[in-house]
């Protein structure tokens, strides 16, 4: 409805008689109400029954976010969820960023506009298979600060941050017209600790903050007890049997529901060099009906997954007697929708069982038809450019900095020193994170790799001064357990030859937070050395449609089209292609730009309809 009122002053004060102007002014948002009974949740005093779907706005273009949501609403979900990323928010101290794909309010509201309901879940840990659980890099910088505490610094950094979240989502709570119906505090906390006075200050934080609706904890169901802070409804992570997830949220909560599954996983994640995860949907089909039967709510971790880009993948560790495993870029997740956002098995299988539960007045909409993808014709990348040959001004240092003391967080270090040559010797480079390139007077000697527990290897010098050049990259930050305290990255101590420690070192930071350029040429460029080396090509499509870049002729890198960063690629799978978005592309002219680490050669570029995401190879570099 929109309300009018004339301007009959401003006509008078001109001495105008015509007939007045009537001004549309918009009318508020309606506000609703949203609480707990003993067994429900009361949307407006109506028993409310949440079918929600998880789904990551950094993970899909912003171009795509609607016909996400539309897709959402075609299997029966009622509600979306989704995390809020501080790196993503504040990617250095004080310097935030709520634009483009990082507009969170905007996601929000055009879930609003779209009559979907949202969850919020802007703990500032997240886990989510992401770049250190959501936290920006530069705390680590900070001495003594510890995440997931009391410490008075991490407080502090906390405070402002979710502070400048507030300003963007808490106008957006359902009790002020929004479309928020809950707001998560924390993240899974009893899987990490167990101090409820920080899970009060969480509340606080929250509540100051301007959230002042209905706030939840999640935690699987083992780690309930420890997570949960009592007078939040606690969600229950993991399970879909109804006689126990009665249980454990009335054990935790006066005895009383609402009874709600905050992450019910119908799948999995991948990391490099493991299999490709998928759970059949038979298996997951009768939870998800006895959960809905029983008139429980719950939310599908993850609906739709999408693409982990910009280096932002996290990592697992355990302990030194574990390998580091860094997620993949593709976050398919074997989800209800693939990583382009379409329908699968999975999804059709859901939605019938979510038609069972809809009132006979309120039929479920049309799957909207599935995006076109298609195979370009091979592209010959014609320009390139020796990384070597790129770097920018240096970094001096006795001794190696790590990538938080160079204020750099993700991408690449070169690290550069000079060394006596002549005969064979023993290179040790002492808690390498995460993953070398070693190079002699300009050419590949080698790689060392953390997932391998590699940090040694005998390297041959030639006579004379050696130009000793290892590049590392940030595979990905541990984004889960207790060494979230231990992540920096880089060359984290010390390197050695023959147990003689190298100094002098020239650091030359490669963030790549801008898609690089390569100059252009007429033909096929050479490529003098096997160092990393940057190609790029210009190519034209009539009609823009999804597209995958076909990787497995390269060997590891990193990939931009027209500015965006598509991900890595690496050759040891089980990711073999790199999803290219149709909304990133452009009729005609397109730009893409290939960062290869080991196949400097390599210069043609083929693309596929359709992902490969469960082919591993045994690769010796």
């Amino acid at each position: 409805m929109v309300k009018y009122f004339m301007g009959a002053c401003l006509l008078g004060s001109l001495g105008l008689t015509t007939a007045p102007v009537f001004y549309p002014t918009p009318t508020k948002p309606a506000q609703h109400t949203f609480s707990l009974s003993s067994e429900n949740f009361l949307l407006d005093g109506k028993p409310f029954q949440m079918i929600s779907g998880e789904l990551h706005y950094p993970r899909i273009p912003r171009e795509a976010w609607r016909a996400r949501m539309k897709m959402a609403k075609a299997m029966g979900l009622n509600t979306i969820g989704t995390y809020v990323f501080w790196n993503v928010h504040e990617p250095q101290p004080g310097k935030y960023d709520f634009s483009g794909n990082n507009d969170v309010a905007a996601f929000v509201k055009m879930a609003q506009e779209e009559g979907l309901w949202v969850v919020l879940r802007p703990s500032p840990y997240v886990c989510a298979e992401w770049e250190f659980g959501g936290y920006p890099y530069w705390l680590q910088n900070v001495p003594g600060l510890k995440v997931r505490s009391q410490e008075p610094q991490y407080v502090a950094a906390y405070k402002r941050y979710i502070e400048a979240v507030g300003k963007q989502l808490a106008p957006l709570q359902v009790n002020h017209g929004g479309p928020v119906l809950m707001v998560q505090v924390e993240n899974e906390y009893g899987s990490y600790g167990n101090d409820k006075e920080y899970l009060a200050l969480n509340k606080k934080l929250f509540e100051q903050a301007g959230f002042d609706g209905l706030l939840y904890t999640c935690d699987p169901a083992r780690d309930v007890a420890a997570g949960h802070l009592p007078g939040l409804l606690p969600g229950v992570n993991g399970i879909d049997k109804p006689r126990q997830i009665r249980k454990i949220v009335q054990a935790n909560h006066e005895g009383k529901g609402p009874y709600y599954v905050a992450e019910w996983y119908p799948a999995w994640f991948d990391w490099w060099g493991t299999r490709h995860h998928t759970v059949p949907l038979e298996k997951y089909t009768p939870g998800l009906d006895s959960v809905l039967r029983a008139g429980m709510s719950i939310n599908m971790y993850m609906f739709h997954g999408g693409t982990t880009r910009d280096f932002m993948n996290g990592a697992n560790y355990k302990g030194d007697t574990s390998h580091y495993e860094p997620q993949i870029s593709s976050y398919d997740y074997d989800a209800p929708l693939d990583e382009a956002g379409n329908a699968t098995a999975k999804f059709r299988a859901f939605r019938e069982v979510i038609a069972r539960y809809r009132p006979a007045s309120q039929p479920l909409p049309p799957v909207p038809a599935a995006k076109p993808s298609t195979m370009l014709p091979a592209m010959q990348l014609t320009r390139s450019a020796s990384l070597l040959d790129r770097l920018p001004t240096p970094v001096t240092s006795a001794r190696p900095l790590t990538f938080e003391q160079l204020k750099q967080a993700y991408g690449f270090v070169l690290y550069r020193t000079t060394v006596p040559g002549g005969g064979s010797k023993m290179l040790k480079i002492n808690a390498l994170r995460d993953y070398a390139v070693v190079l002699v007077n300009g050419k590949r000697v080698g790689t060392l790799d953390r997932r391998q527990n590699q940090d040694s290897m005998r390297v041959a010098l030639p006579a004379g001064q050696v130009q000793l050049d290892i590049l590392v990259e940030n595979l990905g930050r541990i984004n889960f357990g207790k060494y979230l305290l231990e992540n920096n990255k880089g060359i984290t101590k010390s390197v050695s030859l023959d147990r003689r420690e190298l100094t002098s070192w020239r650091m030359y930071g490669l963030p790549f937070n801008q898609a690089p350029t390569v100059e252009k040429v007429i033909g096929t460029a050479p490529v003098a050395s096997s160092a990393p080396v940057l190609r790029s090509t210009t190519f034209t499509v009539a009609a823009p449609t999804d597209t995958y870049l076909d990787m497995r002729a390269w060997g590891k890198g990193s990939v931009w089209v027209n500015g965006h960063n598509l991900g890595r690629y690496w050759a040891i799978g089980p990711q073999q292609t790199i999803y290219v978005p149709a909304e990133w592309l452009r009729k005609g002219a397109n730009d893409i730009t290939v960062l290869e680490l080991l196949k400097p050669q390599q210069s043609t570029l083929t693309t596929l309809d359709h992902p490969i995401l469960s082919e591993l190879r045994q690769i010796i570099n």
